[in-house]
């Protein structure tokens, strides 16, 4: 049904996934659509997803796809000013996508961790401006005490988390007391994560400077200028579809191969861009990981492909069709020239230098709002939003 409109494209169901869901683009817009199913005879077209009697004996599958929906709904109940919370996600989405920090399946955040610390400031600001918001958001993470969970809701207490799921940034899910968000956060992406929440920091703390530039907060990581050495990971199918179902199983994969490589080396950086090998006859998608310089001698690519081809096989349905997979590694120079663009802005004043305390402060207007947020702010000064969830 879906494939059949002309508004959706690049549509594949991920069926074998933690949560079975099908995930395409809408009128350009990447949409996760998760599937449940519920032990009722009939479902209202607009189903209380917090309603016991549709949540009773349902099987663990379609709770963690539930958990996401109802997480969403949650977060909007809490957070004290919907649109100024939607801008501030909006604005941290972006900066974790230019700054390599968001794909949850590569170790880092999904949407659903940047939505609960968004909201984690908002709620506890309820009235400060967008720009102080993001100021606020890295100073708080920056300085955060992992692994203390950050737990949204003031009134739940505290709770215990098992030892065999402690995660270096547990996030809990908020319609959920004894729940977190699944994380596949490994030592290298937590450093990763912490060094751009400090980096965030930094920069955002100078904020009323005049000369201060949101574009530097956005500025994308420059993976060529800071790792001299890859991890090439070329894969391909016989045509598009078989493509992205291959794609889709292999990265469900990655964070097995992420360890290994960490425990090869000590360090790895996943890039989540998917670029094109243009030198290939075959539909394929290639990542580039970031590796430490002058370490090469410690790892032997046909080795770790054959590791990880076990992983990848373990649990695959072998009637589903499959591509092919090659690991090499491969120096700075041998990126695509795509990836090689990518650099931080050159000769720029540092953005943490001490300001002149007697200096008069400009007050927040919008000339220091993020530019990424100006179409989503309300327009009137004391907009009525909706009730959360409405």
């Amino acid at each position: 049904m879906l494939a059949s409109r002309p508004e959706v494209s690049e549509i594949h169901c991920v069926k074998d996934a933690r949560v079975p869901l099908m995930r395409f683009k809408f009128d350009g817009i990447s949409i996760d659509l998760p599937y449940a199913r519920l032990k009722v005879i009939s479902i209202p077209e607009n189903v209380d997803v917090f309603n016991p009697f549709f949540l009773k004996n349902i099987d663990d599958t379609s709770w963690k796809s539930l958990s996401g929906v109802r997480a969403n709904r949650s977060i909007l109940h809490l957070v004290p000013n919907i649109e100024v919370f939607q801008a501030v996600l909006r604005c941290i989405k972006l900066w974790a996508k230019r700054r390599g920090v968001y794909t949850n399946l590569l170790g880092f955040f999904g949407g659903i961790h940047l939505a609960v610390l968004s909201a984690f400031i908002c709620q506890r600001h309820p009235s400060a401006s967008l720009s102080a918001l993001i100021l606020l958001f890295f100073k708080i993470f920056a300085l955060w005490p992992w692994p203390t969970p950050v737990i949204l809701q003031d009134q739940i207490a505290r709770p215990l988390i098992p030892t065999d799921k402690v995660s270096w940034m547990p996030i809990q899910l908020p319609c959920s007391p004894y729940e977190f968000c699944h994380s596949n956060i490994t030592r290298s992406t937590f450093y990763k994560i912490r060094t751009e929440f400090l980096r965030g920091h930094m920069l955002t703390k100078d904020m009323l400077s005049p000369d201060f530039d949101w574009n530097i907060l956005f500025e994308p990581f420059p993976y060529a200028r800071r790792y001299g050495l890859f991890v090439k990971i070329f894969l391909s199918a016989s045509d598009k579809d078989e493509l992205g179902d291959w794609v889709g199983w292999v990265k469900s994969r990655f964070r097995c191969l992420l360890v290994k490589l960490e425990e090869l080396l000590g360090f790895c950086d996943p890039n989540p861009t998917e670029y094109v090998d243009t030198d290939a006859s075959e539909p394929n998608v290639t990542f580039y990981w970031g590796l430490p310089t002058g370490r090469a001698d410690l790892i032997k690519a046909d080795l770790v492909e054959e590791y990880f081809l076990k992983s990848v096989d373990n649990g695959l349905n072998h009637n589903s069709t499959t591509g092919t997979m090659k690991l090499s590694i491969v120096k700075e120079y041998q990126l695509p020239k795509k990836a090689q663009s990518v650099c931080e802005r050159k000769h720029t004043k540092p953005s943490w230098r001490v300001v002149d305390g007697n200096r008069k402060k400009t007050p927040s207007q919008s000339k220091y709002k993020p530019h990424c947020a100006n179409e989503y702010l309300p327009t009137s000064e004391n907009p009525k939003y909706p009730r959360a969830g409405g």
